[in-house]
């Protein structure tokens, strides 16, 4: 294992991860929120420590990631960063406990918005920012960031496809453009665009400047951390609908966005991944919307309330304008189905991928055309390219996987005897990154009330759920530390 390498590079993802808690740092002594500025300014000297000394012992380096180390540098970076991130929750005392405050700081980092705290609007601003802002810095990924930003100019040409490969959500990772470190840069500029363009659509609505900065956060990074307890609902209607919007558009895989620059519109109107995310959406409002008439006062607000909460589950945001834990049984069983079928690949959402069901789906028909004409050769097509074998079995052992630790979640988490629909949609939602699930930990609750080992399940099923399982897994894999010599 190339030690001295994962540890500079852990070094440099610690410098960036104390290089923009700064702002919150200011909003606290601008408000003169004295604990939260002693926790910046302590986590911040920390986290500086640390970085530096790697840095230094790690000094020498020069050699790039193999694939496997890849996946174990993005694992280890994701739990170090998760680990210091959350330490201005708690140093400032506005979280009391470590492990809530690593639960926050996980759920923010991995966009999953998941929360144990009751009553957010007594958090401090500076508080308030970081914790929305993890959101916005997870949901492309902050390795991916810092490869966008230089650091990855290795002589070893597979450096930055290994780790951006580890990060980015899908079943396989494209390149835009030749170089990986050109393509990541793209991605962020595309975001840091969409934010913008966002932010000064809430504005437009009348919405303060830090409230809409903390919810286009949320929104682009498809997290759900609102700074209100009622989160979008007690926001106008102009404000709910832009949100949903944007949920909508940053849950499109965003290659999407650089062939529409390039003026490709057909290969967009053609993309099947586009069209099945497109037409989940609007299935699903039209038929929740027919499914809660005479649920709400006019058919305007009850198509909002569809449209919103559709938008919000499907991309695993998470914000809500009402509580749809109220609404009938068939819709509720359409919002279950989109906690697992998520977003598309190569967005900012969560979920299993369209992408995912997509491959599944087609390569089960042609299993099927091959128990008909076993002789007659069957290939699986997307876009009308020819699907790799290789991607076909990860898709498989990734579904493999995902049963297996979702099951086994489930019946860990179900020990605090909450109901079955409790635990089981607590673990999807952590799991699929969404944010809220049904009954007890419904979009008017929290999941504070979970034991420590609930804590620690849910904890570890939203960094695999972000992380595409494999990098997580491979941490724990007897092989991965046993063959790769330092």
């Amino acid at each position: 294992m190339n030690y001295k390498m994962m540890g500079r590079f852990i070094g440099h993802i610690l410098l960036v991860e104390a290089f923009f808690m700064i702002p919150s740092l200011i909003i606290s002594l601008v408000r003169q929120e004295e604990m939260a500025s002693i926790g910046f300014a302590a986590s911040i000297v920390i986290i500086l420590v640390l970085s530096l000394l790697l840095l230094m012992l790690c000094r020498g380096s020069r050699r790039g990631f193999k694939a496997k180390e890849g996946l174990v540098c993005v694992g280890i970076s994701w739990i170090v960063m998760s680990l210091l991130g959350c330490l201005p929750f708690y140093l400032s005392r506005e979280i009391p406990s470590y492990l809530d405050a690593l639960f926050e700081t996980v759920s923010g980092f991995t966009t999953t918005g998941s929360s144990i705290l009751s009553e957010i609007e007594e958090l401090s601003m500076g508080i308030l920012y970081w914790r929305s802002f993890t959101h916005w810095l997870g949901g492309m990924g902050v390795l991916v960031f810092v490869l966008a930003v230089g650091a990855s100019g290795e002589s070893n040409k597979g450096f930055t496809m290994h780790l951006l490969r580890a990060e980015s959500p899908g079943p396989q990772v494209g390149k835009l453009v030749p170089k990986m470190k050109d393509t990541a840069k793209i991605l962020y500029l595309i975001y840091i665009l969409l934010t913008v363009v966002n932010i000064i659509f809430l504005l437009f609505g009348g919405m303060p400047l830090f409230e809409a900065v903390c919810t286009a956060y949320g929104t682009a990074g498809t997290g759900g951390f609102g700074i209100k307890n009622d989160s979008i609902a007690g926001y106008s209607p102009y404000i709910q609908n832009v949100c949903t919007v944007f949920m909508l558009l940053f849950g499109v895989n965003f290659s999407c966005y650089y062939m529409l620059l390039l003026r490709q519109f057909v290969s967009v109107l053609k993309d099947e991944e586009l069209r099945l995310y497109l037409g989940v959406v609007i299935g699903s409002i039209v038929l929740i919307t027919l499914n809660l008439r005479g649920f709400y006062d006019t058919f305007e607000e009850t198509l909002r309330h569809a449209a919103f909460q559709v938008a919000s589950i499907v991309t695993t945001t998470g914000y809500a304008t009402t509580d749809f834990d109220l609404w009938p049984s068939f819709s509720k069983s359409i919002i279950l189905g989109l906690m697992v079928i998520g977003a598309s690949a190569g967005s900012t959402g969560g979920g299993f991928k369209c992408a995912r069901v997509l491959i599944i789906v087609k390569g089960l028909r042609r299993n099927l055309r091959r128990a008909i004409s076993p002789q007659k050769v069957q290939v699986v097509r997307i876009n009308d390219h020819m699907v790799d074998e290789k991607v076909l079995e990860n898709t498989n052992a990734y579904l493999s996987a995902y049963v297996i630790i979702l099951f086994i979640s489930f019946i860990l988490v179900s020990l605090d005897r909450f109901s079955v629909m409790t635990s089981l949609t607590a673990v999807l939602s952590c799991f699929n990154n969404i944010g809220p699930g049904l009954e007890a930990v419904g979009p008017t609750c929290n999941f504070g009330d979970f034991s420590w080992l609930s804590k620690l399940v849910l904890i570890g099923d939203m960094l695999a759920g972000r992380l595409e399982i494999f990098p997580i897994l491979i941490l724990f894999s007897r092989t991965t530390w046993g063959r790769l010599k330092g």
